[in-house]
């Protein structure tokens, strides 16, 4: 094995190592994952139309026709009445009665439901009130109280309506740390007393028992027997996973027609705006209530979802062995071959997971792909660099952006290429990009596409400088770095700076007509240029160096660009650059302002095409008001402006904001005029 292999496998198996014991300490980013991808199941899963179970919906066509809510309980008693006489099975009313019917109707309501199977709720809560229904748990191997979810009080229905119905169960949601709700507990407990929830005890008046029974090993509740269905498998804190793939047939409570509700769990429920409370769920918002009819249906149907808990185990050794094989096949496979490779085997554990969710087991696909991703793009990383690295060794390493004219001196005079540098007047120009991310949206996961068009964005703005006698010091990123009068004398070093700025600025209109036929969003620039004396020449270490020029005045250029943007003009120059191209181009004073990083003030200025009209002694007015704290007068005066220099009109709608916020804010007696800038 080659030694460049050897570091990629070690750097990747030190990764994959990481990526486990990151899975094992299991901190909430890695968690909230997890439930953020057992969501994927649920989403992806085809609904199914409950056959148990329809909703009676007391909605805003009934508010209307019976009056706000709550309504005297005798009216539900008569609802309770008509969903029997249309042939439901049982009644579920997920309402707590926790306070004796202020408009005396409770007699009535009691009358109705002491004679049919009628299941009401109760809520567990930090203060109770009514008398919660408790109901026995017998339990076989141990105590089941130090595993349930133990609650401090409970809200239960007044004395009457918990006696006279047939079961009263909790109604309640448990969300998980992310907020959304994806398990329920079946039974809770509440001051040593035990509490099945709304879907256990529906089940418990079907099975006809007076209680249930739960399983108990040392690792916690594992299984809940009611009568009349298998088992339930649980979680050690008896939690289901709740399977939400049902929709349940409703019907309004005004209709007349309630047939749909033969031979089904009849649940008459508020959902009217403001009666029920909505809760996140893996496939959106919806009513709280339902949760609890979605795990009935769930359990009914035995479409049971369970995770194991040597899922846990599986998962890792899954992730490990397949990171380690993708780490391999970038080692010894070109790119291409160990790219599919890699879409093929992080693609194994969403396959194993969907294939396992059909059995009803939920198995986290996240991580192991997570794992898998990380180990093999670092060690792609490291092939990389390490591929680099060995072309450097068998070629000269020179790298520099000169000019045609620089170049050919170089080659005449090699001994130039040595470190150091010297004291030179130059003028610097900064460039940068503007709605750099609508265009990087547009390509998307395009990157050729992007960095095709980025190449042709930088050969037609780098043209300009080349043929201006402009030095192309470097690329960051999307921006350009050039200077003039280095390495070669250039005696109008400024106006040519100045006049390639222009020119960049007509040669950008050309190239987002051209581009715009092609559908690409337009490209914006933004431009800084500053003049003074910099030191100049071969900058790096022995091994690399770039001809390149340091100082206050490069980093007030970078800085100047960086203002374009928020005075609202293309092209910002410093004070020198202006004094030296005033009688050659239009300019106008923008601000005195202390870039950032630093305290003292500089007058800046933006430049125009020759020919171009402008108001100067206005604006050198409105400047002066400015200056002077004459608000009313200024702000009059912008707006004059504004209207006559179109082309200005963001630059002072920008200052009318900023004299705004200085009325309200008053700077007092010790301001300078300075503005004094917090972004680069």
């Amino acid at each position: 094995m080659k030694k460049h292999q050897i570091k990629i496998i070690g750097i990747g198996l030190i990764v994959l190592s990481l990526s486990v014991i990151l899975r094992l300490w299991d901190p909430y980013p890695v968690e909230v994952m997890r439930l953020k991808g057992l969501d994927f199941y649920q989403r992806q899963q085809e609904k199914t139309v409950s056959n148990n179970i329809a909703v009676v919906e007391i909605d805003e066509d009934a508010l209307e026709q019976n009056g706000q809510w709550p309504w005297k309980r005798d009216e539900l008693g008569k609802a309770v009445a008509k969903a029997f006489e249309a042939g439901a099975s049982a009644v579920v009313l997920p309402i707590i009665f926790a306070e004796p019917d202020r408009m005396g109707g409770d007699k009535e309501f009691v009358d109705i439901i002491s004679q049919v199977p009628v299941i009401v709720a109760q809520s567990a809560a930090q203060k109770g009130k009514g008398e919660p229904v408790p109901r026995g748990l017998a339990t076989i191997g141990g105590d089941a109280s130090d595993w349930l979810f133990d609650y401090p009080s409970a809200i239960g229905p007044v004395s009457d309506v918990g006696k006279s119905a047939a079961g009263v169960g909790m109604l309640l949601t448990a969300p998980e740390l992310d907020g959304v709700v994806r398990r329920l507990p079946l039974i809770v407990q509440v001051k040593g007393e035990k509490y099945p929830t709304l879907p256990l005890e529906v089940l418990r008046v079907f099975g006809g028992e007076a209680s249930n029974q739960a399983k108990v090993t040392e690792a916690g509740i594992s299984a809940i027997r009611v009568a009349g269905i298998p088992p339930i498998q649980t979680d050690a804190n008896a939690r289901v996973w709740i399977n939400m793939k049902y929709t349940f047939p409703s019907v309004s409570y005004v209709k007349q027609d309630w047939s749909l509700l033969k031979g089904k769990i009849a649940v008459i429920a508020p959902t009217a705006e403001g009666l029920a409370n909505t809760v996140a769920t893996p496939i959106g918002t919806t009513y709280g209530y339902e949760i609890n009819l979605q795990a009935l249906q769930m359990l009914i149907d035995e479409a049971r979802l369970s995770r194991p808990a040597e899922f846990d185990i599986y998962e890792v050794a899954l992730g490990y062995v397949l990171g380690l094989i993708a780490i391999i096949t970038i080692c010894y496979l070109n790119y291409v071959v160990a790219g599919v490779l890699f879409l093929i085997i992080s693609g194994l554990p969403v396959a194993t997971g969907f294939y396992l969710f059909a059995d009803g087991k939920i198995f986290d696909y996240t991580w192991p792909v997570l794992a898998i991703t990380v180990s093999w793009g670092c060690s792609l990383f490291m092939r990389f660099v390490m591929e680099f690295k060995l072309k450097q060794q068998i070629k000269k390493q020179f790298e520099t952006y000169l000019s045609p004219d620089q170049v050919a001196q170089l080659q005449k005079n090699p001994d130039a290429l040595k470190l150091g540098g010297e004291e030179r007047e130059l003028s610097i120009m900064f460039t940068d990009v503007r709605g750099f991310t609508a265009i990087s949206e547009h390509y998307g996961k395009n990157v050729q596409g992007l960095t095709q068009i980025m190449n042709r964005y930088m050969t037609a703005m780098t043209r300009s400088i080349i043929e201006k006698k402009g030095t192309l010091d470097k690329y960051i990123g999307d921006a350009q770095m050039a200077f003039w009068n280095a390495p070669l004398d250039d005696s109008s070093h400024a106006i040519h700076a100045v006049e390639t700025g222009l020119e960049m600025m007509g040669s950008l209109k050309a190239f987002n007509e051209e581009i715009a036929k092609e559908g690409v969003p337009a490209f914006g620039m933004g431009l800084g240029i500053n003049t003074g004396t910099v030191v100049v020449g071969n900058m790096g270490s022995e091994q690399r160096f770039d001809y390149t020029c340091l100082g206050d005045h490069v980093n007030l250029a970078s800085r100047l660009e960086g203002q374009s943007k928020p005075y609202g003009v293309k092209i910002v120059l410093g004070p020198l650059t202006r004094e030296k191209v005033k009688d050659v181009f239009p300019t106008l004073e923008l601000d005195c302002i202390a870039v950032k990083g630093k305290k003292e003030g500089v007058k800046i200025y933006t430049v125009f095409e020759k020919g171009t009209k402008i108001y100067s002694d206005s604006h050198d007015q409105f400047l002066s008001l400015y200056r002077a704290k004459k608000w009313k007068e200024a702000t009059k005066l912008a707006k004059d402006l504004a209207t006559h220099m179109d082309f200005m009109k963001d630059y002072y709608a920008m200052m009318i904001e900023r004299i705004e916020y200085l009325q309200d804010n008053d700077p007092g007696l010790s301001w300078d005029g300075v503005y004094r800038a917090t972004s680069k």
